[in-house]
């Protein structure tokens, strides 16, 4: 008998915007079994029930369901809003929301996209907890909720029951996060293949950073990180990534990150996490030999890894995630 599929209801109110809103759907609505079935199923809500609801563009959209799909969601997501009133404002829910949120069961997933964390705060469900939000509205956010831990610097946060992302295509990493966190990597890279996004940003990676496009014939990085990626199995040396683009270390550590984000030991290790993922999913090596062939070494130095970036040991996550028959 197939399992019932996740249920995710995503909460539009006035001033949403609909990049952000139809995010959840996309990502979601994506995640199917190998069998085709799909894994999730996603509801859109209005507070004030069935009807119209406006956006941030020249456009309302129509809503068939109101708040009472809250009450049998297993995820709850609110995109970001601009006519949040008293939430901005004040800090606290409309009675509307109030009593939207009033239908939530107890260990519900919480989901925040962009400003939509200004509703979670406003809730009380971030209250002494770590959360994010677009880096133009920290401050702000921080001045209004002063019990939670905002922190402007990271793409998403995921603290377990309730999760927070920074704006509009943080959205995207952190929904894809919460496939792949629910079912594997697998899963989630299938959904960003068909999305035509990247599978994985980290949630640590800073949110806002210029990346001015290159001038015409500029050098940048790119041969470097696929050479990288031929070759995780192998010691790399930050020496040997810079002498592919005939740069010298320090300019090409500049030049990573300028394009990526991160430093250039960070990204190696984030590839050769993903790529243990992958093989403690789909094949039947031996966790040490996952470790090498994920460029780790040793078993002990890719347990440490994983438990730093999953929170799980390579045998709880095979266990969990592995797909063969």
């Amino acid at each position: 008998m197939t399992a019932q599929p996740h249920h995710v209801a995503v909460l539009a109110l006035d001033g949403v915007i609909p990049f952000e809103l139809g995010i959840p759907q996309r990502i979601f609505g994506r995640a199917r079994t190998p069998e085709g079935e799909p894994l999730y199923s996603v509801t859109t809500c209005g507070v004030g029930g069935p009807g119209p609801v406006r956006t941030d563009a020249d456009f309302e959209i129509l809503v068939a369901h109101g708040p009472e799909a809250l009450a049998g969601a297993d995820t709850v997501i609110v995109p970001a809003s601009y006519e949040l009133g008293p939430v901005h404002e004040e800090g606290r829910l409309t009675p509307e929301l109030a009593v939207a949120f009033a239908r939530v069961r107890p260990g519900t997933r919480l989901v925040s996209i962009c400003t939509g964390s200004w509703v979670l705060a406003a809730a009380g469900y971030l209250d002494g907890r770590p959360a994010t939000t677009h880096w133009a509205d920290a401050a702000a956010f921080q001045r209004m909720f002063p019990a939670v831990r905002v922190d402007a610097e990271v793409l998403f946060i995921d603290d377990g029951e309730v999760l927070t992302s920074a704006g509009v295509a943080a959205g995207i990493d952190l929904c894809l996060h919460i496939v792949r966190r629910d079912h594997g990597a697998a899963v989630a890279n299938e959904v960003a293949r068909r999305t035509v996004v990247p599978p994985h940003r980290d949630g640590g990676q800073a949110q806002f950073i210029r990346r001015p496009v290159p001038e015409a014939g500029a050098a940048t990085t790119t041969a470097a990180r696929a050479w990288a990626l031929a070759r995780l199995h192998e010691p790399l040396r930050l020496r040997d990534l810079a002498e592919q683009e005939s740069m010298s270390v320090r300019t090409f550590t500049r030049r990573f990150r300028e394009e990526t984000g991160i430093s250039p030991g960070q990204w190696l290790t984030q590839q050769r996490v993903e790529r243990a993922r992958h093989l403690l999913e789909t094949s039947a090596l031996s966790i040490d030999q996952v470790a090498r062939d994920a460029g780790f070494g040793t078993a002990q130095s890719m347990r440490q890894h994983l438990q730093a970036a999953l929170g799980v040991t390579p045998t709880t996550y095979r266990r969990t995630f592995q797909t063969l028959p």
